[in-house]
């Protein structure tokens, strides 16, 4: 990496402070976001894991399967 002109670490610098001083503002907006967003609405009924419970196999790991290692679909029930 090339060195930093005076100029550009006195810019990093100030960057740098001003994020710190940003931070807790921040996180104080995250907050009351999150708990609007739970006062608003308290469950999710549109949540959808993206993966099934468990721990599940990568490609590569030992127990991969081709169908990702999930249960064999189920029959349909006859009537």
């Amino acid at each position: 990496m090339a060195h930093m002109t005076p100029g550009q670490l006195a810019n990093r610098d100030r960057v740098e402070a001003l994020i710190g001083l940003a931070a807790p503002f921040l996180d104080i907006v995250l907050g009351v976001g999150e708990r609007i967003s739970r006062i608003a609405e308290p469950a999710d009924n549109e949540y959808y894991p993206i993966r099934p419970g468990g721990p599940v196999a990568l490609p590569g790991e030992p127990g991969y399967e081709d169908d990702g290692g999930l249960p064999p679909p189920e029959p349909p029930a006859s009537a």
